[in-house]
């Protein structure tokens, strides 16, 4: 990964060892690649981690608690959303409390999410 900092490659292997609930149990119905989408979880792309990337899609899946609530924390995820769109990667968020709530559903929408964009090459 050559645009990727080590730094951020190392974030991103710490996290696939420490992921939250929430994202276990999403990932263990995305790593069956739904509807033939191929993910990877904690992704490194440029200086950020993603929680989950379909690479054929340019599609970032991220999962956000409750800190995400917070003020200085939303500018942040704004202006990564804003760095990402300008990667060509659409940014899809879904509440922690969603995915534990219904996780089949997260994913039914995470594959519409994903059957909208064009295929990448």
């Amino acid at each position: 990964m050559p645009n990727v900092p080590r730094p951020t490659r190392d974030r991103a292997r710490s996290l696939r060892r420490a992921m939250s609930l929430p994202e276990v149990l999403l990932w263990q119905h995305l790593r069956r690649s739904p509807a033939g989408l191929s993910f990877r979880r904690q992704h490194p792309l440029g200086p950020y981690v993603l929680d989950f990337h379909c690479s054929s899609r340019g599609l970032a899946v991220e999962v956000d608690g409750a800190f995400h609530n917070f003020a200085g924390q939303a500018e942040r995820d704004r202006a990564r959303d804003a760095w990402l769109a300008g990667q060509g990667v659409t940014v899809m968020r879904v509440a922690a409390a969603d995915v534990l709530a219904d996780v089949v559903a997260v994913v039914a929408a995470v594959v519409a999410m994903a059957g909208g964009l064009p295929v990448r090459g």
